[in-house]
């Protein structure tokens, strides 16, 4: 479906179902690069056993106009508004990488919204080195190419894959070249620049849950542990994925995902 936030034509996923957001809402959060199809299997299973699954596409990503946000606090800014455009009171929210960083700030800033908060493959903080951030502002090509190589884990590189004939590197190549030039390299600039992790995770009440990856080459593990360190919750650890676990291992990620939202819409 597409809405107006902020003055700007957003597309927000909703897996061809009809949304209601009086409903179980789950909101997806998608990381930098990415867009509403990163978490297209992860949806699509929710949206297809109840729950009211949305995935916007931040503007200047996807299906989204407008120009990409400069800031992880202006990304959870802007999902608050979305939300109310979207009529969404309340909502479990999940985030990817960078989109776990703004489910961070989200629940930290409108813990009135978020129901529990799940965050996969990502830490407190995110640096990114000199040579990722040179290539994605002048090269963003080459940028794409080693973030699918660094991105994925071992059987990532052989395209082994749960869906058969899927092959999650060339599709997130795609992914990431479909978005608006200087995408890529606002967001990861935007993780480079954010130091309110610690902060934030100090300040959210909400049940939460994260799903780390023992290959991550981006967020390493110790760094995500540390993530659940400062938050508690559940975790759940896949020892042979790489940083797009919502992808290259999407059914690893789906099944403790599942686990813990049905017991959080239980409690509720």
């Amino acid at each position: 479906m597409k809405l107006q936030v902020q003055g700007t034509e957003i597309f927000a996923s909703t897996g061809g179902r009809a949304f209601d957001p009086s409903g179980d809402v789950i909101l997806f959060i998608h990381g930098s690069g990415q867009n509403h199809l990163g978490f297209m299997l992860q949806h699509r299973f929710l949206a297809n056993r109840g729950w009211q699954a949305i995935t916007p596409d931040f503007p200047g990503h996807g299906q989204s106009d407008g120009a990409p946000l400069a800031s992880i606090e202006a990304m959870a800014d802007w999902l608050a508004e979305f939300m109310e455009a979207a009529g969404i009171e309340k909502a479990h929210i999940a985030g990817h990488s960078q989109g776990a960083l703004v489910a961070l700030e989200l629940a930290a800033r409108f813990p009135r919204k978020v129901r529990s908060a799940t965050f996969i493959a990502s830490a407190l903080a995110i640096p990114v080195n000199d040579y990722l951030l040179g290539l994605a502002e002048n090269k963003e090509p080459k940028a794409i190419k080693a973030m699918m190589d660094w991105g994925h884990g071992a059987t990532g590189h052989v395209h082994d894959h749960t869906m058969p004939g899927a092959s999650h590197m060339i599709m997130g190549g795609q992914l990431m070249a479909s978005n608006r030039p200087g995408a890529l390299f606002a967001d990861l600039n935007a993780c480079n620049e954010y130091r309110g992790g610690a902060e934030a995770a100090a300040q959210i009440t909400c049940p939460t849950l994260c799903i780390l990856s023992g290959e991550d080459k981006m967020t390493p593990i110790k760094a995500g542990r540390k993530l659940h360190e400062a938050l508690g919750g559940m975790l759940s650890e896949i020892p042979h994925s790489g940083h797009m676990s919502i992808t290259e291992q999407p059914w690893e990620v789906t099944q403790p995902l599942r686990r813990f939202l049905e017991t959080q819409r239980t409690a509720a």
